[in-house]
């Protein structure tokens, strides 16, 4: 439970990091570039809201799956098992472009490893609890679909 707190802490400072306007560190991109920007922030949270619904009642914001929690491969779990972490970083990265800011780039990339250490714990966990998980990641892409060649 210790790790679960830890990872919570570090991933809930980094949000308010992110969110505290520091005014420097600023990007100097094309004006057209605040389109894609802000269709990467809809498509973040576009999955962050499937990720949620998805789960229902077996989603926490800790990497420790609930005592009565199932497994979820259906929706969005179909093709990425870490839909909302995912839809954060896309979420998160569209808006530190659409704002010009390197100081929220990095912040997210910070993030990232964050998830991805989180994910890792989480994933052994998850291993040990169901039988079908390893299959499921062998199939399924982390934090984007995997590609089918």
């Amino acid at each position: 439970m210790k790790k679960d707190c830890l990872y919570i802490f570090i991933q809930f400072s980094l949000f308010a990091i992110y969110f505290i306007d520091w005014g420097w560190l600023s990007l100097s991109l094309p004006q057209w570039i605040i389109y894609p920007s802000l269709a990467g922030t809809f498509l973040g949270v576009v999955t962050v809201i499937l990720g949620i619904i998805n789960l229902n009642e077996n989603i926490s914001p800790f990497p420790s799956p609930k005592n009565n929690s199932v497994l979820i491969s259906t929706g969005i779990y179909k093709y990425i098992r870490h839909p909302i972490y995912s839809g954060i970083l896309v979420g998160l990265m569209g808006y530190a472009f659409y704002s010009f800011s390197l100081f929220k780039l990095l912040v997210v990339l910070l993030l990232g490893l964050v998830f991805y250490f989180k994910s890792s714990f989480e994933e052994k966990l998850l291993v040990k609890r169901y039988e079908a998980y390893s299959e499921y990641k062998k199939r399924t892409g982390r934090f984007f679909p995997k590609l089918q060649l």
